[in-house]
């Protein structure tokens, strides 16, 4: 399995620099070429006529984690309101980059007329976007690992959900003091991004000591045995920075475990119903939500637009938010219309 996991890999990296000599290399942070989501109709005109016959494929990174099951209610959220087809399928882990790409090459081959990816990593769907490209299929990836020949990408600023939370503590400890970051999986541009935010505003400040920034790739288990050690070492520490929800919450049971709820505040990124619940019951801190729903239903009709010939910025950014108790019911609404006005007057 190894070997053939390093045979794909390789062929990635070079479908990648034939890409390459027609397309830099994607970061969506910083691609110049980009439109806001709320600009989408002012810029590119009214949605087009959908055609009823159309099959969108979406490729997760896993259904386990409530963020990506989100993503996938917003894509269905367009597909049932212009009568087309959704087929939203994911890996059995986030750890199963063969079985994620084979699914994406199967949805290629069954006629599929576009595809919404969110990979594992930047580079293990390379193979399957090399080849939609050659049957003239357009691919929008979206969220959070990010393919260097995407010609599309819908999703946020990662680096800024870091950034969010460093100003938080710049905020609220003018003092300073010992922080630590949880990251999720090694290599992908989303987790890469959102700890260099962190790291970065706090280091510009010059009063916070980074004690420990470890990977937990993603896993609540994993975060909380991390969390556990980190605060052993350093009882002192005043706050944690995880790379998403599912971790932050396992290092809230860390904390919780060790009494240090008091002085230890801990963030995390998704947005996903469990941390705010956690928010409101005063264990987690606070999230970046990047609104999976919206981010979604923004990504299904970028698809829409291509899919009817029009030519778009490489890069929609897509909203997001940092939630603490204090705003944690506005945010949480159900009410879709509203939320998008929420967001848009930010």
């Amino acid at each position: 399995m190894k070997k053939l996991l390093l045979s794909v890999l390789t062929s990635a990296l070079l479908c990648s620099s034939v890409h390459a000599a027609t397309l830099a290399p994607l970061k969506s942070d910083s691609e110049p070429d980009r439109t806001d989501w709320t600009q989408l109709e002012s810029k590119y005109g009214p949605m087009p006529k959908v055609d009823s016959k159309l099959k969108i494929g979406g490729v997760s990174k896993t259904l386990t984690n409530e963020y990506w099951r989100s993503l996938g209610e917003g894509y269905q959220n367009v597909a049932k309101k212009y009568g087309f087809t959704v087929a939203y399928q994911a890996a059995a882990n986030e750890d199963d980059q063969m079985g994620q790409l084979s699914i994406a090459e199967t949805l290629i081959a069954q006629g599929f007329n576009g595809l919404l990816v969110s990979p594992q990593t930047d580079i293990n769907l390379e193979p399957a976007l090399e080849s939609a490209s050659s049957k003239g299929i357009p691919v929008v990836n979206v969220n959070d690992a990010v393919v260097p020949s995407a010609q599309y990408y819908v999703g946020n600023v990662q680096k800024d959900n870091g950034v969010r939370v460093a100003k938080w503590f710049i905020q609220h400890y003018p003092q300073g003091g010992k922080v630590a970051v949880i990251e999720g999986q090694p290599g992908v541009y989303a987790a890469g991004q959102r700890t260099a935010g962190f790291k970065e505003t706090l280091q510009a400040n010059g009063k916070f000591n980074i004690v420990a920034s470890v990977p937990a790739n993603w896993s609540r288990e994993q975060a909380f045995n991390a969390a556990s050690t980190i605060l052993q070492q350093h009882p002192d520490l005043i706050g944690f920075y995880a790379n998403n929800d599912t971790m932050a919450l396992g290092v809230v049971e860390a904390v919780r475990s060790l009494n240090k709820a008091k002085q230890t505040a801990v963030f995390g990124t998704d947005g996903i119903s469990d941390a705010y619940a956690s928010i409101k019951r005063g264990e987690l801190t606070g999230t970046v939500d990047s609104f999976p729903i919206l981010t979604g239903e923004v990504a299904m009709e970028v698809m829409l637009r291509l899919v009817n010939g029009q030519k778009l910025s490489r890069v929609i950014a897509t909203p997001q938010a940092l939630i603490t108790k204090e705003n944690a019911d506005a945010f949480s609404t159900k009410d879709n219309d509203k939320l998008r006005q929420l967001l848009a007057q930010q």
